[in-house]
């Protein structure tokens, strides 16, 4: 397994849907505004992510790969076929409960709502009437991005990595064509268009998985519901690592649902698309190497090469901080030409753009602690621990509560973020010193001796970058060629220098590179 290959092809992919996921969210903010519509959406949009994450990307991941990696691993010769067998157990299973979910929240969206969005502040029962029919609208996307979750584990273990990670490009190409062929004048008309498409986009998710499963022979027929000994250890993992999985995701409810009840209309919209723009990096590293992370690591430690396991995650962490210490500086202290070259036009105000720059700033302070999350969680879910890193996201975010509760009021829609952030770091230390602790993880050489070099190559970087960016500032207010043209000059500048900076430091050089994408060769097989 090429690390570099196998995460540059996941993140590739998923860097496009996060660029889709900008131009959406640039036609949103034309569109819509910043307001108590957009407001209301993106609580509406909330439950979904946050079940994405905590359940389809996180919790069935973390424990559905390495079991069904076991079973097609088993040395007995069944291969594929009994894991595929397991697979239709999990379904079997899985599909009547993800109905009775459905059906439960769609009655209970009133109390769903008011508990993400704190009752908003301010508003009128028929605006919180609204609100509610809009998560009415998204809730069936639950169900089905937790299919697809089931059927990208199939695939992500069999390495056909590209297919689940191309998945979410369908999300964004049917908002933005309902943004740009339904949109309307009145921003709570159009609001409703985006909640429908949705969950038009989780079928479409669906059923793109299931041709792609097809065509790599993988069929699976529905099974009368059993709670046979892998099914029980299935759920036993799932729930515990939901937590752990999406750590970051229930603190960004937490976030939004304060800013909603305490602050001004519009600071939910603040905090969304700030954290849209921290996610771009997130999407690009964490989840591709999270994603290519866990199934190399449960398959070296199945076959007994836990020095092997050591060196994959010691080379996880080094490419981790080679490509996030960069992204932080350049979002904290470059963040108003950027969100200014996105969103400020339309309906989006310059007050907008500059509020939504502030809470920038505060997420991406925790950036590496957000991928570092993705990067130590494989260390314990290869080892079938899911109560460790749930123990300790239930901690961060405690962590993150009370850091809301001191920060909200003297930093408005600046504290959620930074207390986030804060929090996210908590929880990294905790999972950083028990995998030391255990003898699970331990930091080469090589790691200790780059990681301060990048941290000061990236420094040197967000220097030169925040004294240049006034020379842009003129030009991310003007047409769209000139806005991308001042992003692109942006990026291309933070390259040259950053990459001068690892090279003049020692951090990284041109014969690493190479080393890091050659593609190791496979033993030979011993014959009989």
């Amino acid at each position: 397994m090429n690390l570099l290959k196998a995460t540059g092809t996941i993140g590739g992919l998923t860097l496009a849907s996060r660029v889709l996921g900008l131009v959406r969210d640039s036609l949103f903010a034309r569109y819509v505004g910043a307001g108590f519509a957009s407001d209301a959406f993106l609580i509406a949009f909330r439950l979904p992510n946050m079940f994405r994450a905590l359940f389809a990307e996180g919790a069935f991941s973390s424990a559905f790969i390495p079991m069904f990696n076991k079973k097609v691993g088993d040395p007995d010769g069944r291969g594929l076929p009994d894991g595929l067998r397991f697979a239709e157990e999990a379904l079997a299973v899985l599909l009547p409960a993800l109905i009775v979910m459905t059906v439960a929240l769609e009655l209970l969206a009133w109390p769903v709502t008011l508990l993400l969005s704190g009752g908003f502040n301010g508003v009128s029962a028929d605006q919180f009437a609204f609100a509610v029919s809009l998560s009415r609208l998204t809730i069936p996307y639950l169900m089905l991005i937790s299919l697809v979750s089931l059927f990208g584990g199939i695939l992500n273990s069999l390495h056909k990595f590209w297919v689940n990670a191309a998945a979410p490009i369908l999300l964004n190409l049917t908002l933005i064509v309902a943004l740009l062929g339904f949109h309307s004048h009145d921003p709570l008309v159009t609001a409703r268009i985006q909640s429908i498409a949705v969950s038009v986009s989780g079928a479409l998710q669906l059923a793109w998985l299931a041709w792609a499963c097809r065509q790599n022979g993988v069929r699976l027929a529905l099974r009368r519901p059993r709670l046979n000994p892998d099914v029980k250890k299935l759920v036993a993992l799932i729930w515990p690592a939901a937590a752990g999985a999406g750590a970051v995701q229930i603190n960004l409810v937490i976030s939004t649902a304060l800013a909603a009840k305490l602050l001004a209309h519009g600071s939910v919209t603040y905090i969304y698309m700030a954290d849209r723009l921290n996610q771009l990096p997130l999407g690009l590293i964490g989840i591709g190497l999270g994603t290519v992370l866990l199934p190399t690591i449960s398959r070296q430690l199945g076959a007994g090469e836990d020095a092997a396991a050591q060196e994959t995650q010691n080379r996880g962490m080094e490419l981790a901080l080679l490509l996030t210490l960069p992204a932080t500086m350049a979002l904290v202290l470059c963040g108003e030409p950027i969100a200014a070259a996105l969103f400020g036009y339309g309906r989006y105000t310059a007050a907008d753009t500059h509020f939504t720059a502030q809470a920038l700033a505060a997420f991406s302070i925790g950036l590496p602690s957000y991928i570092l999350v993705k990067v130590l969680t494989p260390g314990f879910y290869a080892r079938h621990d899911t109560k460790t890193p749930v123990r300790y996201a239930t901690i961060s975010m405690v962590v993150n509560l009370v850091g809301n509760l001191v920060l909200i009021v003297p930093l408005q829609h600046m504290g959620p973020p930074l207390a986030t952030a804060i929090a996210s770091t908590v929880n990294v230390g905790m999972l950083y010193h028990t995998l030391r602790k255990r003898g699970h993880f331990t930091p080469d050489a090589q790691l200790r001796r780059r990681a301060p070099r990048l941290a000061l190559a990236a420094l040197a970087m967000g220097l030169v970058l925040w004294a240049g960016q006034g020379v842009l500032m003129p030009y991310v207010h003007g047409t769209w060629a000139l806005r991308i043209g001042a992003l692109a000059v942006l990026v291309m500048a933070g390259m040259v220098v950053y990459g001068l900076a690892t090279l003049v430091l020692g951090a990284f050089t041109c014969e690493d590179l190479a080393l890091l994408t050659r593609r190791r060769r496979a033993a030979p097989a011993n014959k009989s």
